[in-house]
């Protein structure tokens, strides 16, 4: 069995991982034009299915450096005003494994064919061969390049370029909710505002979302001393934050930083001081988009993961846990599929009818969670 995986997101790399973990030939195309084009370097939060999806997909000598590099991290989810004042509860306490994307996703990419600059362009599925062989499906790339595969993946994120020609009906939607995210190292002078992570705080038509990113072991460390083959980062410890905009906000002319400055006048010292001190290349104005799957496709040797089919809204705390856990049920049933266990499109179908209930509830909730975090709009004086 081959299998074409579209896009190196945390869902394609875990499932090309279990994959090849499984004797399964795979290779993974991505758009960008090098792995580190991008920066994807922002705290997680691990539920336990998450965190299991990860455990199967990755080989068992890597369990003790995944174990190394999260964090368990339990808070209080309260709301505060600005001054860091207690005004409310968002919810009962909640725990989870926090661990860094960037990090994982270098975890994640080791060993693995991933070839860069391949932009999907589209594919074919190619007729069944003389012999009454299954169907293969051809994709093809920007470059010019082609690959044949038994089974296409589409884990090319919420802009899929497999989802437009699986299931053109599917579209993203655009909440109109914006937010501006970033990160600062986490010094002495910010280990005060532990009370503020999983809080919000909540200022005049805006919300300041803080979490912390600790690690047990430095990850470059833990990797030298766990699992020599594995390069991960330099990364320390840093506190994540995200300021929710009100519905189709903009940051005009101003920089992600400036515009955050601009609207926490008179906050708390230390809270102008974390945003003042954060890394300006990593801070960002994002929108708050969500697919939700419908109606299932024509069964066939192509499929889609994580957000290529189910985005959530990054309030939910679900898209990465839900993406992982698409890999390990598509990890299985392939498996079952490649040992004669089951036919190829029997083994995906069944992957589809699970994934499609479960991710269709992780977006609701997710959009359920949305309200809670957006504020309102600033009363005109």
């Amino acid at each position: 069995m081959r299998v074409s995986v579209i896009g190196a997101g945390l869902g394609g790399l875990c499932l090309a991982q279990g994959l090849r973990g499984a004797g399964i030939g795979v290779d993974v195309y991505e758009r960008d034009a090098a792995i580190t084009a991008r920066f994807q370097g922002y705290r997680l939060v691990l539920n336990p299915t998450g965190f299991e999806a990860l455990h199967g997909c990755l080989p068992e000598r890597w369990h003790p450096l995944l174990d190394a590099i999260v964090d368990d991290t339990t808070v209080e989810r309260l709301i505060l005003d600005p001054r860091l004042n207690k005004i409310g509860e968002l919810g009962p306490p909640r725990s989870g494994l926090v661990v860094d994307r960037h990090v994982l996703r270098h975890l994640l990419l080791t060993g693995l064919d991933v070839h860069t600059g391949a932009g999907l362009t589209g594919y074919d599925v190619l007729s069944d061969g003389a012999n009454g062989e299954a169907p293969k499906v051809q994709a093809h790339f920007a470059q010019g390049e082609s690959a044949t595969a038994d089974l296409l993946v589409g884990a090319d994120g919420v802009n899929s370029a497999v989802r437009t020609v699986l299931t053109p009906q599917t579209i993203p939607t655009d909440t109109g909710v914006r937010f501006v995210i970033g990160r600062t190292p986490l010094t002495e002078q910010f280990q005060g505002l532990s009370r503020a992570w999983g809080a919000k705080i909540a200022g005049d038509g805006v919300s300041l979302l803080l979490g912390a990113m600790h690690f047990r072991i430095p990850p470059k460390q833990a990797a030298a001393e766990l699992a020599p083959e594995v390069t991960l980062p330099d990364t320390g410890d840093y506190v994540r934050w995200a300021m929710i905009l009100p519905p189709n906000g903009s940051l005009g002319e101003q920089t992600p930083q400036e515009a955050v400055l601009s609207r926490i006048e008179g906050w708390h010292p230390d809270l102008r001081a974390l945003i003042e001190q954060a890394d300006p290349d990593n801070s960002t104005l994002l929108s708050i988009r969500v697919v939700e799957p419908r109606d299932r496709w024509a069964p066939g040797p192509v499929t889609l993961l994580g957000d290529a089919i189910h985005a959530t809204s990054p309030t939910g705390g679900n898209g990465a846990n839900t993406a992982l856990r698409d890999a390990d049920v598509l990890r299985r049933s392939l498996i079952q599929a490649d040992g004669g266990g089951r036919g190829l499109l029997d083994a995906v179908g069944d992957y589809e009818r699970q994934m499609l209930e479960y991710g269709a509830e992780a977006v609701r909730q997710s959009l359920e969670a949305l309200p809670a975090y957006v504020g309102k709009p600033k009363q005109a004086a």
